[in-house]
């Protein structure tokens, strides 16, 4: 009997025993678990390997070996396809520039303008290269390269008219304006009779039949034209002296690779690769 007991005994110790090891297997397995979901959740979504926690940094870019660029790719001369369908303009190539100094290779990624801001913020891009202004409302959030081009409003009159020499001469002259542009607000405020109009093409074909009298027109639209078509009947007689500037955009956190890519275009600018990029475009320094 008392062996039997201690029999007894021995075999209740061991089940236990087993018992207890099987719950600590069960709460380890549990804590594993439970860390590596933690570890998914935070990992980058999909299609964003290699995007940093803390924003796109220099390093990840390097080591990843290309610079991810929003654009269009419908906006010429900024950013557009050429006859044999290639991706260019002069956006593209400063970013082209600028990826080839950080030692990395440019990964254009093209979307509607509307979608280049959800891009960014989806980091699907690590910089925008679209000619995009620099505005209050967009630094509260996102951070800005150095400008790289300046667009100013000018007045562009035909090329015989010797009525309109400034802004001030608009009085009472007819202004082909797109109702949604601030330029329209200039051409309004030194008393232009507005005629609605949807674009620069169409303000540039009524100016040479002769249907308005002047245009407050983007100066960069204006150049392009005068490089593209050298003998259009056109003149610019005034601009606006503060423009507007445009620059990269990046998701705020990103510091050492703006650097980067200031330092890069510092360097363009210093060895005249800058102004060989801007003359092909427009034909002029458009960095001022």
């Amino acid at each position: 009997m008392k062996k039997f007991s201690v029999t007894l005994i021995m075999l209740l110790t061991i089940v236990l025993l087993a018992a207890c090891g099987n719950n600590n297997a069960g709460n380890n397995t549990g804590n594993n678990a439970g860390n590596n979901a933690g570890t998914a959740t935070e990992a980058p979504a999909a299609g964003n390997e290699g995007t940093a926690a803390a924003g796109n940094s220099l390093e990840t870019v390097k080591a990843n070996g290309k610079l991810r660029i929003g654009t269009e790719g419908t906006y010429a001369p900024f950013t557009f396809h050429d006859a044999e369908g290639n991706l260019t303009g002069f956006d593209v190539e400063i970013a082209r520039e600028i990826s080839k100094r950080l030692g990395v290779e440019p990964e254009f990624i093209e979307t509607q303008w509307d979608g280049l801001f959800a891009g960014m913020d989806a980091k699907r891009f690590d910089v925008i290269f679209n000619e995009v202004s620099i505005t209050d409302e967009r630094k509260e959030k996102y951070d800005f390269s150095d400008p790289y081009i300046v667009s100013k409003a000018v007045l562009i009159v035909g090329e015989d008219n010797e009525d309109i020499q400034s802004f001030a001469d608009l009085k009472g002259k007819k202004a082909g304006q797109s109702l949604t542009s601030n330029l329209s607000d200039i051409a309004r405020e030194n008393g232009a009779e507005i005629v609605e109009i949807e674009g620069f093409n169409q303000a540039i074909d009524l100016l040479l039949s002769g249907r308005i009298d002047a245009t407050v027109n983007d100066g960069l639209s204006f150049l392009d034209l005068k490089k593209q078509k050298p003998d259009v009947k056109i003149k610019q007689v005034d601009e606006i002296a503060e423009g507007s500037q445009s620059a990269a955009v990046f998701l705020k956190g990103n510091d050492e690779l703006i650097q980067a890519v200031n330092e890069a275009l510092a360097e363009m600018k210093s060895d005249g690769t800058y102004l060989s990029i801007s003359e092909k475009y427009f034909g002029a320094d458009v960095s001022k």
